[in-house]
């Protein structure tokens, strides 16, 4: 598949198929973010793989979902994602000021489990103290992020987004994610 149309065809997801991921898997993906743009080349992003039933329904209590449609689209106990990459920023390289490591990072790891057939949801609403305890993080490790990840039970759409309305919504039961036009966006054409 041609990188467009892997980029065309990426949407949330937020149910999941309840086949399990391995940890192999997970780490793959890292792999591709390890070698994402990184600012100086620093490279202060640590992740943590979480793919174990018991730590999932854990790491999932910390996270909070789908905030525009107010908790009636959060995954039910089965369509739970079957893991997750925590990432988070070493202090010990450098303190702060990473958001751009974090999102050609996060979407390289987004984009290669999509070629893989697998689903993706990058939050950032995250309990953070909560979750670090949990993994029992060190101190010098800062969570960004997190981003669930399972086989996709669920179709969300692209659609044209009307009065400047930005908010996701269901219709029949399928998510539709408004995007702004290709037109509204380019300020200029030198």
């Amino acid at each position: 598949m041609e990188i467009k149309d892997l980029i065309n065809e990426r949407r949330t997801i937020r149910k999941f198929s309840q086949n399990p991921l391995t940890n192999e898997q997970l780490v793959s993906y890292i792999d591709a973010a390890r070698i994402a743009p990184s600012a100086a080349n620093l490279q202060p992003l640590k992740y943590a793989v979480v793919t174990d039933k018991q730590m999932n329904d854990k790491v999932f209590e910390t996270l909070k979902w789908a905030g525009y449609l107010k908790g009636e689209y959060t995954p039910k106990e089965n369509e739970r994602p079957t893991g997750y990459i925590v990432v988070c920023g070493d202090s010990d390289i450098k303190s702060g000021g990473y958001d751009m490591d974090v999102g050609a990072a996060v979407e390289n790891i987004i984009l290669t489990a999509l070629a893989d057939g697998v689903g993706s949801c990058w939050l950032g609403s995250v309990e953070r103290p909560r979750l670090k305890r949990l993994l029992k993080l060190p101190d010098n490790l800062e969570i960004s992020c997190v981003i669930a990840l399972g086989y996709p039970a669920e179709e969300p759409k692209q659609v044209a987004m009307i009065d400047g309305d930005i908010k996701y919504y269901l219709e029949n039961e399928t998510l539709c994610v408004p995007k702004r036009s290709l037109d509204e966006i380019i300020i200029k054409k030198a």
